[in-house]
């Protein structure tokens, strides 16, 4: 695919082989500020992708560009542009939520003033506000996905990969950050999230790619798969599995 000024993210001919290939030779460009879902069955290649794009995996072959640069040649430059929130959160449980955004700021470079005011606006938008001074060790595990999300937000990231934001969170929890998403690409930013709630992915995403043993099947915004499918009323539940051959699986 060719690249453009608009691009936040653009794979070409990504490949990662385990045993067997786990992305094949992948093309994806995902537009800056937007919010796209990345959706396939179990093993998919869907967390393999994210993590080459946030430089957490080598791919074997094939070029990862983040805003025009390079990632596999200057990965440092490519990581101070994303967050990346994978789907267990991981955090310093000795920690309080102020103190642990403090030393993600301080890994970031970014200013101690400016850092809290980020901690706290962060803190208030995920209803973390009140256990700001409690240690993480005590936390359930949504308000740990939560705090790590707002680790993750602490430099204003241009792009933002997300690994299954929701697992785990209750009703409450999951408007939180569903709300905090939408503000965040309403600012400008970019969002990449894998979901197995495909209601999610249907109201929120501007658009859906499905993957299957590494490859791209379809793409495009939710009228553009139901017209591929031939299907106006199509549910996305329908189309995917219609798409992947996967009857009675859920995209996970």
């Amino acid at each position: 695919m060719e690249s453009g000024l608009t691009d936040a993210l653009v794979l070409t001919g990504l490949t990662k082989v385990f045993k067997a290939p786990a992305v094949d030779r992948l093309d994806l460009t995902v537009r800056a500020g937007e919010l796209y879902a990345l959706l396939g069955p179990n093993g998919a290649g869907k967390t393999t992708t994210l993590r080459m794009v946030a430089g957490l995996l080598k791919p074997d072959a094939g070029g990862v560009s983040v805003f025009g640069v390079d990632a596999l040649a200057d990965p440092i430059a490519a990581k101070r542009l994303i967050a990346w929130a994978p789907d267990e959160p991981m955090l310093y449980d000795r920690l309080t939520p102020l103190e642990y955004l403090e030393f993600v700021a301080g890994l970031w470079g970014v200013e101690a003033g400016l850092a809290a005011g980020r901690a706290e606006q962060l803190l208030r938008w995920l209803g973390l506000w009140d256990q700001r001074g409690q240690r993480c060790e005590g936390f359930s595990r949504g308000m740990k996905q939560k705090t790590a999300l707002a680790g993750a937000l602490i430099h204003d990231p241009r792009l933002l990969i997300l690994d299954e934001p929701l697992t785990g969170l209750d009703a409450a929890m999951a408007r939180q950050v569903k709300d905090l998403l939408q503000e965040r690409v309403r600012g400008g930013a970019t969002v990449i999230l894998t979901t197995h709630f495909l209601d999610v992915a249907e109201r929120m995403a501007d658009r859906i790619g499905i993957i299957q043993r590494g490859r791209l099947l379809a793409e495009g915004a939710l009228e553009d798969l139901r017209r591929q499918a031939g299907d106006g009323r199509a549910t996305l539940e329908d189309m995917f599995l219609e798409i992947t051959g996967e009857a009675g699986v859920r995209a996970a």
